[in-house]
Formats: C-alpha cells, structure tokens, sequence
C-alpha cells in the first residue's frame, strides 16, 4: 500500500471517528445548562458581524441583517439568564450593543414606518422581545428606568395595535401578514407582564419615591392583586387565533389574508418551529396541543438516518424559498434547527438532543481555542439561528413536563453504521490483498514453499522432485531432448567428468 494511499487512508478513517464522536457526546445541555460550544460560536459570530456578515445576510433574505444581530443578542441573553446575577456583566453589555443595532436605521431600514405599529409587527415583536430580555438580565431593583420605560412604551403600542385590529395578525409589510410575527409580538406582551407587574417601573434615580416617567398606575383595590396589564389583549389573541386555525392541520397558518386573518397558505415548518418556540410563554396548554400536531406531522427520518423537519407537513408538498432553503427529501434545514429550540423549550430532551447531535455531525463544526464556526463560517447567521435555539428555554411560563418521547435510543445505529463502513473504505484495497495472501498460504499445507497435491508441479510417489509420469515437461522415450546413449553430452562410461571404477576423481570401493 503506498504511502498516499495509506495516509488518505488514515484522514479518511479520523473523520469517521470524529463523527462518531459529534454523533454520541451530548451537544446541548437543556434548559439550564450551558450547551457545549455556544459561547465561543457567539465569540466567533460576533466578530464575523463586525466584519460585515450582517449585510452578507441581508443578500440572501429580507430579513438577514435584522435576524444577525437580533439571535446572538437573544442567545446572549439566555446564557446569561444561565449564571448568577452578579456575572452577567458581558453578556448585557453584549445583548445591549445587539438592540442598539435594531434600533439604528440600518435596522428600521427594511421596514414600513407607516404600518401600525411603526415598522410592522415583525420589527416591533422581535425587538421588544429583546428588550424585555436586557431588562431580565438586571436584577429587578436595579433595572435602568429608561429601558424599563421603553419597554412598556413600545409594548403599549404593540397592545394597542392588537386591540385595533380585527385580526389577530397584523401586518410584517404593507399587504402581507404572518402569525409567527404576530406570535412573538403577543409572547412580547407576556414577557411584560411577567417583568413590570401591572405596568410598574423602577424607581426614578431623578425623582426619589417615583416611577420613571410614563409609568401606568399600579393602583388596585385593596386585597386584590392588580391583574396583568395585557391580559385581555393576550386572551382576546388567543380567541382569534382558535377561530382561524390551517384547515387542513390545525395549526397557525403560515401565511394569512392581512385584513380578515382567514389562512392563506397551509401550515409550513419555517414559520411552525418559531411559532412552537414563542407560543409557550403565551399560553402553555394550547402551545402543548399546538406542539404535539406539529411534531406528528413534521418531524420526519428521512432514509432512517435520524430525525429532519419537513417544510410541509406529511402528504403535501412543495416549493422551497428564501425562508426554508433548498428542499432536500422535503427537509428544511434551517426548520431543523430552529426546531431543536422549540423542542427545548417544551421539555423534549429526546427530540432537541438528537437534532442538536445530527447537526454537530452534518453542521461540519470547526473548532479552535476560542471560536466555533459550523460549515466552515461560510454562512454566520446559520450560526446565530443554531447557537439561540441551542440555549431556548420559556422565559415567561414554567418549563413544561416532558411529552411522550418519539425518537427511540437506537436512532443513531444506522448513522453509526454507515461511519464505521466510510471509516474502513480507505483500507479496503489492502484487506482485499491481505485477503489474497491468506487464501494462497491455507492452499499449501505443507508451509508457504510446498506444492498443493495435484498441482502440475508436485512430486509423484519415487522421487522426491521428479516429474509425474505423463506430465509434458518430462523427458520421454524418443525425445530430441533427452539424453541418449553416445551423446556426446552426457556422461558416457568411462567419460572425463563421470565416476568410473578406480578413477582418479571416484570414490574408491
């Protein structure tokens, strides 16, 4: 085996191994734990926004640049929501630098100023939800009352807009409504209400003994707890939502008539895993049914090679586009990943971390001391989708008992198997030639020098190398080759070089 061929040979096998290895080791830690890798992926994302990946981005889809920053200040946000208050430091300094960026006209500039609210409700529940994440980051006493004030500013309109409305789904863009957009807007209210209690701001540090400026009254009837400011609209949501459910699966549709909210386009998985991830912390008991249909009807194993999200739902098909990516079997990769979050914050372990080990194994991760990059860093918001729904957790309702697992212990053997077949193809040309050698020996039973019986070759009984009678490379009677009496080849009696009796080179009697 030569030299190259040995050393392909070994990268070849080292790749499998490290793919086992991505497939078997835990890749995401839960609801409380740190997923392994995140932090430096956000190291590495971070820097990649500064280079420019943000308008990279926002080349492949309208929303790009938004969704950039907007996922690493939220994945920002959940690690910190990990440590303990007082080391959270960097990552509010960090979540903070990301909602500044929202804030800017690069990141209103894709949207309508006109819509109500301002910028549409894609703008407006995203960023609000970030802000509500900065604000939890800081213990509740300490909050900055100007980001406390702005976050029940900007959730004032937001209610209000809902309140407006005939439909529970307001406008992304002039013309075009989602639900998702809508979802994370309303998940936005309840954040609200779970941080200021019926409107209440931290103290004025200008005005001892006052709410900041703006602030609502928390007066209520003695005895009674003041109620939460955005229930009603959150519950009259929820009312609509029901009533305007896809047909066809039962689900939020994915794209619906913007002035009635009546379903314009079947239930799709790259609207489905956001929806499945927000609609938790809005009501708990309809996001479970509303998860559960969604994992029957989407998740899939496509070639029995692990679990995948289909961008339609089972018995449907479709074209894909710049939300879900190139359809490959059906599957949407980006759905995938974002699936693992929505799996996560619903408390199925099994199903997140068989997504999160299928994507360490396909997502080609490369690691360095302080950066984590999948698929080379060639796409950083792929990056900042897989790190936030790494670490997704509820912020607002409690995390959910596990429901029934689907994904079975065995589901990496397939996988397992066809790394181990990929990691013995480099060495196959030398098993094949040792194999060769090791049939020729077990075919000499007398050692590796002796002949087989039977063979053309081999001794006949009466001499001990002699040719077998018959065989046509032996001497016969007659033939011109042989020797015969008189020649004067071969030793004639009393010849020169042959023993004769009492020759001088002869042994004596």
């Amino acid at each position: 085996m030569g030299i190259a061929r040995r050393v392909c040979a070994l990268l070849l096998t080292a790749a499998a191994l490290l793919g086992v290895v991505r497939l078997v080791v835990p890749a995401t830690a839960g609801p409380d734990g740190e997923p392994p890798g995140v932090a430096r992926q956000l190291a590495f994302l971070r820097a990649a926004l500064d280079d420019g990946a943000g308008e990279d981005a926002q080349a492949l889809f309208p929303e790009g640049w938004f969704f950039a920053h907007a996922l690493y200040g939220l994945a920002r946000v959940e690690l910190g929501l990990r440590k303990p208050a007082g080391q959270r430091a960097g990552e509010l300094r960090e979540a903070r630098w990301a909602l500044a960026r929202l804030e800017s006209p690069a990141g209103t500039a894709p949207f309508d100023p006109g819509l109500t609210p301002a910028y549409g409700i894609f703008w407006q529940g995203w960023t609000n939800w970030l802000r509500g994440g900065v604000l939890a980051l800081q213990p509740a006493e300490r909050r900055d009352p100007a980001e406390a004030a702005r976050f029940a500013d900007a959730s004032a309109a937001i209610g209000a807009a809902f309140d407006a409305s005939d439909t529970p789904y307001l406008a992304a863009y002039p013309g075009q409504a989602w639900p998702v957009d809508s979802t994370v807007a309303v998940a936005s209210l309840r954040l609200h209400d779970a941080l200021l209690p019926s409107g209440a701001l931290p103290p004025d540090p200008l005005r001892p003994g006052a709410s900041s400026p703006g602030a609502p009254s928390t007066e209520a009837p003695p005895g009674d707890p003041p109620p939460p400011r955005f229930a009603g609209t959150v519950a009259r949501w929820l009312d609509g939502v029901r009533q305007r459910l896809d047909p066809r699966t039962g689900l939020l549709p994915h794209r619906v008539d913007p002035a009635t909210g009546a379903p314009a386009e079947v239930a799709r998985a790259t609207s489905q895993s956001v929806i499945q991830r927000f609609l938790v912390d809005v009501d708990p008991a309809f996001a479970r049914a509303q998860y559960l249909t969604f994992r029957e009807r989407f998740v899939a194993s496509p070639l029995g090679l692990g679990p995948a999200v289909r961008e339609y739902p089972d018995g449907t098909a479709g074209p894909g586009d710049v939300d879900s990516g190139p359809l490959l079997l059906g599957v949407s990769l980006s759905a995938t990943v974002v699936t693992l979050g929505a799996a996560q914050s619903q408390g199925d372990a099994a199903l997140a971390g068989a997504l999160a080990s299928y994507g360490d194994l396909v997502g080609l991760p490369v690691d360095t001391p302080a950066t984590r990059r999948y698929a080379f860093g060639v796409l950083p918001v792929g990056d900042a989708f897989l790190a936030w729904s790494k670490t997704a957790r509820p912020w607002v309702a409690d995390q959910p008992d596990p429901p029934p697992a689907t994904v079975r212990w065995w589901w990496r053997l397939p996988l397992l198997a066809a790394l181990l077949l990929v990691g013995a193809l480099g060495w196959l040309p030398e098993l094949v030639r040792l194999s060769a050698r090791a049939a020729r020996r077990r075919g000499r039973p007398g050692g590796p020098g002796d002949p087989v019986a039977g063979h053309p070759r081999a001794p006949v009984a009466g001499g001990p190398s002699g040719p077998a009678a018959g065989d046509p490379r032996g001497p016969v009677a007659g033939d011109p080759r042989g020797p015969v009496a008189g020649d004067p080849r071969g030793p004639a009696a009393g010849g020169s070089r042959g023993p004769v009796a009492a020759g001088g080179v002869g042994p004596l009697p």
